[in-house]
């Protein structure tokens, strides 16, 4: 009974330091805070398919911008939601603030999908919802560039990848979506 009263409690101790945690396996178990600041949990996309893309105002890529709202307007009704997160961890791309951030993506592009505050989707201070991306078994690695493309599952697990190059108006991305609605 001694040794079993042992075991209990060092496993009870393991638990509960935070070295023995088990890691997040879903999108939905993340809070994030949105572009004015506010937390955002993201439990509240149980349901929906969402488009996770790390963003950027002064990359050659930032016109897809453009197709980004149109995907985003060609499904929003079909359970399917975009969220970018402003990323500056590519050669200084993203300078601005949370505010420059929404004025530009507003005025210049009309997004209107959710976009969050302003993080860091590489290195040591790397957001905790893109460790969880980027260390996913079959869809992750290191993030590439900007507008690297994350497909989540309505039960918030990684589905599919999509390259910064990958515009998101191309069919491997279309069919993806439609495939997981």
């Amino acid at each position: 009974m001694k040794k079993i009263l042992s075991l209990f409690t060092l496993i009870f101790t393991a638990c509960s330091n935070p070295q023995y945690k088990v890691p997040q396996k879903s999108l939905h178990e993340f809070t994030v805070k949105d572009i004015d600041g506010k937390d955002i949990n993201l439990n509240t996309l149980k349901g929906k398919t969402v488009l996770v893309v790390n963003v950027a105002s002064k990359c050659g890529l930032t016109k897809q911008y453009t197709d980004l709202q149109k995907l985003y307007d060609n499904y929003k009704d079909k359970d399917f939601v975009i969220i970018g997160f402003p990323a500056n961890d590519f050669m200084g791309q993203e300078p601005g603030t949370n505010e420059d951030i929404k004025k530009f993506c507003s005025l210049k592009y009309d997004v209107n999908f959710p976009m969050m505050s302003k993080i860091s989707v590489k290195g040591d201070d790397m957001a905790p919802l893109y460790k969880f991306l980027v260390s996913d078994p079959t869809h992750g690695g290191k993030i590439k560039w900007n507008f690297d493309k994350f497909l989540v599952d309505q039960n918030g697990k990684i589905i599919n990848r999509f390259s910064p190059r990958t515009k998101p108006l191309d069919a491997k991305i279309t069919k993806a979506i439609d495939a997981s609605l």
